[in-house]
């Protein structure tokens, strides 16, 4: 664990709190840890969300307490499990990704080795022959210690899983726990569990994947994995943002060479053409990922305080709010050369920035850029 982190298991009560902080609308991960590190623990946050909203013009309404009893009780008649960042089943490449999610909802893995992992993905209406691809690559890299994770998704995800059921997989939903998607993959979520897989969410229970909502978990595909293969994806395709994410967060990427006839081949030869490794079997992948290591590349540091730090804050100047939205703008800009630019203290720049989050008037991207908000 880093300094900083929890790095005891949450009390029952606590585990309540977080889990009403981050379901409180308008409340993502960034914000879950600046109200951490502002006000020390999720039960302050939560008392103090109707006063900062507020101040930002924006009502904050956490779930209640019933409600979120209610939501662990029934992921309980699941047999999953809340697990908080930091605690010792939180996956560990988790930790170095930008905008983490401070809970995850999982079931199975405890067998895992979620160290030596490689995510998988691909097109949805997958050739024959990219089926047969991504069954060999996965076999291959199960047989030799790694366990593959993929999104539960038709097509090359579904063969993935499959053809590591025996050595280990981990697929991550972009709904709640009982809304596996699609349909037709419900059996093979069991199958996962059945064979000492894991299932893996940040959703909340009763929650009906969106469009926007698959981003977000092919995010948790790659931070979960040292290396993302594609073995075929058309040129605008979720499997593309998920080879982005991952360069974002510092992980390999690799992909599988393709006929140019082939639509399906066109995203996997770009990335190569832009400098992902070639694949043609597990080797090429394993020579890679063997050596890496999230930890020593992370981009940054995630600042958790511990529950009930005892947090001497700066209170911002009556100034220092114009002077903050004078130096933002659309372009996302690092914290810290705003720090330089406005002379604002950290600690009264991170309530400042609290509270435009809060007011819907800034946005963060890759978790520790941020820039102004434009409606319209």
């Amino acid at each position: 664990m880093q300094a900083g982190r929890v790095t005891r298991e949450l009390t029952p009560a606590q585990r309540i709190a977080w889990l009403r902080l981050i379901r409180t609308d308008n409340v993502g991960p960034v914000t879950f840890r600046q109200l951490l590190n502002r006000f020390g623990s999720a039960e302050a946050a939560l008392e103090a969300l109707p006063a900062l909203g507020l101040k930002a013009g924006r009502p904050m309404q956490p779930i209640s307490q019933a409600r979120a009893e209610d939501e662990v009780a029934g992921l309980v008649r699941y047999g999953a499990r809340l697990v908080a960042q930091g605690e010792p089943d939180y996956p560990a490449h988790l930790h170095h990704i930008s905008g983490a999610p401070p809970l995850i909802t999982m079931a199975g893995g405890e067998r895992l080795d979620w160290q030596r992992t490689v995510g998988i993905v691909g097109a949805r209406n997958a050739s024959s022959a990219g089926i047969k691809m991504t069954h060999m690559l996965a076999a291959d890299l199960g047989a030799a210690g790694y366990s593959i994770v993929s999104g539960l998704a038709r097509g090359i995800d579904t063969a993935a899983h499959r053809a590591s059921l025996k050595t280990g997989t981990i697929a991550v939903l972009a709904g709640g726990f009982d809304r596996i998607y699609p349909d037709e993959n419900i059996p093979l979520a069991h199958d996962i569990l059945d064979n000492g897989g894991a299932l893996l969410t940040e959703m909340p229970l009763g929650w009906e994947p969106r469009a926007r909502d698959f981003p977000r978990r092919n995010r948790l595909v790659s931070g979960l994995s040292l290396g993302i293969v594609v073995v075929e994806a058309a040129k605008r395709s979720g499997s593309l943002i998920t080879a982005r994410l991952a360069l974002e967060q510092n992980r390999d990427v690799f992909a599988v060479p393709g006929s140019p006839l082939d639509p399906r081949a066109e995203g996997g030869n770009l990335l190569i053409q832009q400098g992902a490794r070639l694949v043609t079997g597990a080797a090429d992948i394993i020579e890679v990922v063997s050596s890496s290591d999230p930890a020593r590349h992370a981009l940054f540091d995630p600042e958790w305080q511990p529950e009930d730090a005892d947090i001497a804050m700066s209170e911002p100047a009556a100034d220092d709010k114009t002077r903050l939205l004078d130096a933002l703008s659309a372009t996302p800009v690092e914290v810290d050369a705003l720090i330089a630019q406005t002379g604002i203290v950290p600690h009264a720049m991170q309530i400042l920035l609290l509270e435009l989050d809060i007011g819907g008037q800034i946005e963060w991207s890759s978790g520790q850029l941020v820039a102004l908000r434009y409606s319209g």
